[in-house]
This record gives structure tokens, sequence and C-alpha cells, in this order.
């Protein structure tokens, strides 16, 4: 935190003055003075402009681990000068002694909440967190001892990079540590990184950036080559912001920023949704209770007025502007949905949202679709037409259920994949097969519900379901029908009469075995029917997970596989 601590001064005075100072400190950020007591209480973040200090091991320990709960890990291993560095014992020993710290990094089992975990805590001061041989055995072997005891890890990664005085035995950690979390994750457990500021170089080219979930702390400096090494390296001015936190997240390489004092919480709920994700089984509910949203008369008399609408007034409400969207319907239906971003190649594509979930107690991935609600939000959303990043990032999610033995649910609502230039530049094509390809193999179930419009391989990418279910004014085709007619008919202005013969409908769809369930919609799905739409999809996905619950992951597959063959 840059706090110094004066010497005493035997004048009373100068004493008294000298007290003052180590009770206040002032922020780097905005220049003023602060109190420190209130700056400790509100977890060493400026309460004037927000900015986040950085902060000592023993305090990132007390802020997220429950107390008197953490057991530290290999203090004893001996640090070595395998260069023969010049200065490097004498300059160890004294940061030794100027930190009270073993080595950069300190490991061990703690508790968050009654979770237990396997914590790792990097600490700047230490030679600005570099990573040198001991750090990265401490790693190393604190993740073979988690893998051991089946037990999750979490990391706070802050560092400057490779330790410069071992050379390339400081290089050597990097693949050891990222190989420690290889097995790690092969054995199906958790690893969760928080990235800190700052976490540059090698560090962040290994252990910090390969976590299921990775998180970050708001504005804390994030990449491989520091702002400094680039700038004097390629004399490249770099804009405001490169590298910081939210610009990783707009990027698509961190899953969520979250803030210091909501950072333990977050934890802990990540730690509890993967423990009960272990539990044999599919559908582990809660029991279940009777709700609110069951169909009144009213959306029993719109449900009979829509019962007799032609094809085209259907494709008409599939592209409804006001028509629910899957935001909806995960807000409604699932509890403590955590968002997700990122493919973690390139981009966070906002037309796929997806994250992790409770149904009635039963963990869940929930990917969807989303259009937007109003112009400016539609445009925010590139009007549901996904990316190659975002169905990268929904194929990135759907693995990562299948890991944890998530089912996976999916909401579809879109014209179609994006067409844009940039989008073939980045394999629109690839994204969309590679998503085909894996989901036909994945070992966990998968339900598709057709939401709005389901439009061509853009829809069919995040629609490989052990079942499809469609809303009862939805429609799916290979092409629009103004398409359609202009393909066939060289006259777009036939789409009326294209929609007619497309066979395009739900009710056309499960006659031809394409969707399994029509979902009713009680007239029109809108902020009216939500509860009812919402408590019928809650109460038939709970069957679908019931069905499939004590079937294996290659049963699933091959149930997934010759569904599909059978077309």
């Amino acid at each position: 935190m840059g706090l110094k601590i004066i010497d005493k001064i035997r004048d009373g005075k100068k004493e008294e003055a000298a007290v003052e100072e180590v009770r206040q400190i002032v922020c780097k950020s905005c220049g003023k003075t602060l109190d420190r007591a209130e700056v400790v209480r509100n977890k060493y973040v400026c309460y004037e402009c927000n900015y986040y200090f950085r902060v000592k091991t023993k305090n990132r320990i007390k802020m997220v681990v429950d107390p008197q709960s953490f057991t530290p890990w290999l203090d004893d291993l001996e640090s070595k000068n395998p260069l023969d560095f010049p200065d490097y014992d004498e300059k160890l020993a004294a940061v030794r002694e100027k930190t009270g710290l073993h080595e950069g990094v300190t490991v061990g089992k703690g508790k968050i909440y009654g979770e237990d975990a396997v914590i790792g805590v990097c600490d700047a001061r230490f030679l600005m967190g570099s990573m040198g041989h001991v750090v990265g055995e401490k790693i190393a072997a604190a993740v073979e001892r988690a893998t051991e005891e089946k037990l999750p890890v979490i990391l706070f990664c802050c560092s400057g990079g490779a330790r410069m005085q071992e050379g390339i035995i400081s290089l050597m950690q990097m693949a050891k540590t990222s190989a420690a979390l290889k097995r790690h994750s092969d054995a199906g457990l958790l690893y969760v990184s928080v990235l800190t500021d700052p976490t540059t170089g090698g560090v962040t080219a290994s252990f910090a950036m390969l976590g299921d979930i990775i998180l970050a702390e708001p504005r804390a400096l994030i990449g491989f080559a520091g702002p400094r090494v680039i700038e004097q390296t390629i004399g490249q001015k770099l804009p405001e912001g490169f590298q910081r936190a939210e610009f990783q997240l707009e990027h698509g390489f961190v899953d969520a920023i979250v803030e210091r004092a909501d950072l333990k919480k977050t934890l802990f709920e990540i730690l509890k949704l993967h423990r009960l994700s272990a539990m044999e089984g599919y559908a582990n509910f809660e029991p279940a209770t009777e709700t609110d949203g069951r169909p009144t008369e009213l959306m029993r008399e719109r449900a009979a007025k829509s019962a007799a609408l032609e094809a085209w007034d259907k494709v008409k409400l599939a592209r409804s502007v006001d028509r629910l969207s899957a935001e909806d319907y995960v807000g409604e239906i699932f509890e403590k949905f955590m968002e997700l971003h990122g493919d973690r190649q390139f981009r966070d594509d906002p037309a796929i949202v997806g994250g992790i979930a409770y149904l009635d107690g039963q963990p869940v991935t929930v990917i969807g679709v989303q259009k937007g609600k109003d112009m400016k939000d539609c445009m925010r959303h590139n009007y549901g037409m996904p990316s190659p990043e975002g169905y990268r990032k929904a194929l990135r999610l759907m693995k990562q259920a299948e890991k944890f033995h998530r089912p996976v649910i999916t909401f579809v609502n879109t014209s179609g994949a994006f067409c844009g230039m940039e989008a073939e530049e980045r394999g629109q094509g690839e994204a969309i097969a590679r998503n085909l390809y894996e989901m036909s193999a994945l070992k966990t179930p998968i339900l598709t519900l057709m939401i709005g419009e389901g439009g061509s391989g853009g829809a069919l990418a995040l629609a490989v379901g052990n079942e499809v279910w469609m809303m009862e004014n939805a429609t799916y085709s290979v092409l629009s029908p103004e398409g359609f007619a202009s393909i066939l008919w060289k006259d777009g202005k036939r789409a009326k009469e294209a929609s007619g013969i497309m066979k395009i409908t739900a009710q056309d769809l499960q006659e031809l075995g394409v969707v399994e369930r029509i979902i009713p919609e009680y007239g029109k799905a809108d902020d009216k029917a939500l509860s009812s739409i919402a408590n019928y999809m809650r109460k038939y996905m709970r069957e679908f997970l019931e069905r499939e619950n004590k079937k294996s992951g290659d049963e699933l597959a091959q149930e997934r596989y010759m569904r599909f063959r059978s077309f």
C-alpha cells in the first residue's frame, strides 16, 4: 500500500505528527489523503476514487479465507542461485527480511465459507512477484497435492513475469506449472485464477490464463508484454486502458471482473456450484414447490386466438422486438445465474450470453442467443447474429459443462450467423462446423429451446441437442422466407408464400420429427405470459433431466448421434 513505518521520535510534538502520518495515506490515483483504517475496512480500496491498492499476502488471505482455516504448505523449500547470479543471494535475504515472506508466492489449504480449496497468493513486494524456481515449485507441488486430494485450486496472480536472475530456469517454470494444471484438469477438478494488478509476462503466459474460470479485479494490468516493454521495443504508443482488466474482458480473455468486496462470496458460489456438479446424475433437484404463474383464464383465451395463425403470422411474431428473450427466460427459470465471458481467443460476443446457474438446485450451463429488447439493445447484441467468437464462447462453456458433468440448456433466437466481412475473416464457417462436430459427441445432456427465429446453420450451431423443443410461434428453417423466395423464384416479395410451403413452424417440424415438444406461448410470448411459459419450461426441463439422469456420457452422445443420423 505504500505505507511507511516511521521511527519513534522522542520529542512529544514530533511523535504525535509521526503517528498522524501513519494513520493517513495518500492515494496515488486521486492524490487525496485517506484515513488508513477506513481504507482497510474498504478492502484496501480508495473510498474517494475506487483505486485498488495492492494487497499483502496476509491481508489477501484474511479477506477471502475463513478465520484460522488456512494451513500454509511448502514454506521450507530452499532457494538456490541456479545461475550463480551476482548478489542474488543477498537480494533474496534482504527482501525476505523486509517483507517477512519466504518467497513470492504463499500456498496452502483453506476454507471459503466452509468450502475447501487449495489457495495460492502471489505478492508483488517480493521481487515484483516474479516467478523463480521456488515459486514454480510451490505452485506445481500445491496443484499436485490438490489433484491427489481432489480439491479445487484458487490462485491469486500478481507478477512482473519471469525472474531475470534465474534466466532459463525461470522460463522452465511456465511449462512445469502448466503441466501440473493439465493433470489437475484431466482429473475433472476446478481451477480458478484471480488476476490482480499487475499480472504480466511468463505468469500470464502460463498458470494465470489457464483457469476454468478467470476472474479479475477492476482495472488490473494484465498482459504478456507490459506497456513499457511494448513502447520501448516497437515504439508504439498505447491507448488509454490498454491491457487493463476491462480490455481483457472485452477481448474475451476474462470471465468476469469482480469487485474486491464481492470476491469472497463469488468464489464461494463457484466452489459450491462445482461441488454440487460433482454429484452423481443430472437431476439433483430440490423438492418441487407450487409456483405462481400457472395459465390463467386470460392466458387460455390468448392461446385460443393464436391457434389458427398462418406461417407468415408466426414469422412476424418470431421476429417481434418485444418478444421474450433468452435473458428473460434465464432470469425467470434459473437461480444465481453467473455470466461467463469470452472465447479466450479474440473477443466476447454479446450476441451470445452464457454461464452457470441452478435449475431447482441442479447445476446447469445455460447459453442463449440474445437479440435485444429495443433499438439500442439490439445494436449492442448485433441483433442476435453471432460472430465466430460467439460460437467459440458457447463451445468453451459446453466443453466446461462436460468436464464438470453439468447439463447444457440452450435458447436459440437468431435470424442467422453474422455474415459481415470480419466474420468471414475470423472463420465463421469453421466456428459453426466446430460446434456441430463437438456437440455431437458431448458426454452430457443437451436440451435446445427454439424461442424465436431459428435461422439456418447459425441456429443449428447451438441446437445439436438430445432433444429440441420449440415455442408454438417460433420458426426454424434452412433460410429466411425472403431468401428462399429470392433463390427459388427470383422474387423476395413472395416471402409470405414461401413461408407457407417451407414447413418452418413448430407444428410442421414436430410432424417431421425435427422437434420433440411444442411450448405454448399463451397467445404471445410477451411479458404477460413470461411466468406461465417459464413454469411450463421448468417443469419439462426437470422431466427431461430425470429421463437422462442415469445414462452414461457415452449413452448420451450415442443418443444424440442417432437422433441426427435418422434424418
